[in-house]
């Protein structure tokens, strides 16, 4: 899978993991860990894919203008529920990673892993790796986001053990039991963390006629959002158009009534789990009696939602350190055991 030549220019390049998120996007380098968190979002005049600020309006400058931009200029978030959705903003975004993170080594193209929801067609997978190769990158290397999440929070994957992760990213939930270095059983859901957000606008529609931006939703969200109730309930003031006198507005919300709103969700990701529970072969099952479940990604850090999917289904669960990072983490530690990993690895010349 590696040859000597891809060795040597290994030497000399930047080699990069990057996790490819709907939300946000980051970067870890070989040998240097993370050192790029960035949201996926770029800024385009609009009809064009002319990205703004001189090809640097992508990632945080980009974010800041979501739902504030005037006619002629679109902020947009290429990667819809884990995919690419527009390819050639996908392409703009890679490549401005790519040269961020790897400047000091122009000459030298580097081979990126990139981490990919295992629901994903073949065709899904060809426009990542395409994608990523026409912004730079000499090869391109996929990775499911579960095995990814698994070796970066520390999974014994690699032994005849049960382990058992939940990546709840921005569009997808990645469920899977993992053994030997392989997904034993897995699923695979579009519902995540801005379905989450979707479903707090609609809830301050229906209960107070205010309509909110997606980045007011995703701030509530982080703020007061909660999957089990808490031992102090928490409120905020949020800001919006009242839908009825067209007027700007404020009101004052709860983190028990946003804990209503987020039930919808949550319980579909509850569900996934329990399926791929159910799919599980017996003797993983009794593993996982004492492994338990560990939860990764952005979507772990509502607040109880541990203590809710232990509720359900009645297995140990915990929230991994800095779950936020944990498939980045990952992709680093791919890079730096390739051979050992190239049985669950996929490049392009497989796809073809």
């Amino acid at each position: 899978m590696v040859t000597v030549l891809d060795r040597l220019f290994g030497i000399f390049s930047t080699d990069m993991g990057i996790d490819l998120g709907t939300c946000n996007t980051l970067v870890c380098v070989k040998g240097e860990g993370i050192v790029l968190s960035e949201p996926s979002v770029v800024a385009v005049r609009k009809g064009t894919n002319q990205v703004l600020l001189n090809g640097q309006a992508v990632g945080h400058a980009a974010k800041q203008m979501l739902g504030k931009t005037p006619g002629a200029i679109d902020a947009i978030r290429p990667l819809k529920d884990g995919v690419i959705a527009d390819f050639e903003i996908t392409e703009q975004m890679i490549k401005y990673f790519i040269r961020k993170v790897g400047n000091r080594n122009r000459w030298m193209r580097p081979r990126v892993v990139i981490a990919h929801p295992s629901g994903i067609t073949a065709v899904e997978k060809r426009a990542v790796i395409q994608s990523a190769e026409r912004a730079g990158a000499r090869r391109v290397i996929l990775v499911p986001e579960p095995i990814a999440a698994a070796l970066g929070v520390g999974l014994p994957i690699e032994e005849p053990l049960g382990s058992m992760i939940c990546d709840i990213g921005g569009g997808t939930a990645e469920v899977a039991v993992l053994s030997l270095v392989g997904v034993v059983s897995s699923t695979s859901v579009r519902i995540a963390g801005d379905e989450m957000d979707e479903a707090i606008m609609k809830h301050m529609k229906e209960t107070y006629n205010l309509l909110v931006g997606v980045q007011t939703s995703e701030r509530i969200k982080i703020n007061i959002g909660s999957a089990y109730p808490l031992e102090r309930e928490m409120s905020m003031e949020v800001k919006g158009r009242d839908l009825v006198t067209a007027m700007p507005r404020k009101v004052v919300v709860t983190s028990e009534e946003i804990r209503e709103a987020l039930r919808g969700p949550i319980s579909l990701i509850i569900r996934a789990i329990r399926e791929t529970l159910e799919k599980t072969p017996p003797e993983l099952s009794a593993d996982l009696v004492d492994e338990g479940l560990v939860l990764a990604g952005g979507g772990a850090l509502i607040r109880g939602i541990d203590k809710a999917i232990h509720k359900d289904i009645e297995i140990p669960v915990r929230i991994a350190e800095d779950p936020l990072t944990a498939v980045a983490r990952g992709c680093g530690v791919i890079l730096d055991n390739l051979d050992q990993l190239k049985d669950v690895l996929e490049s392009g010349e497989e796809l073809l």
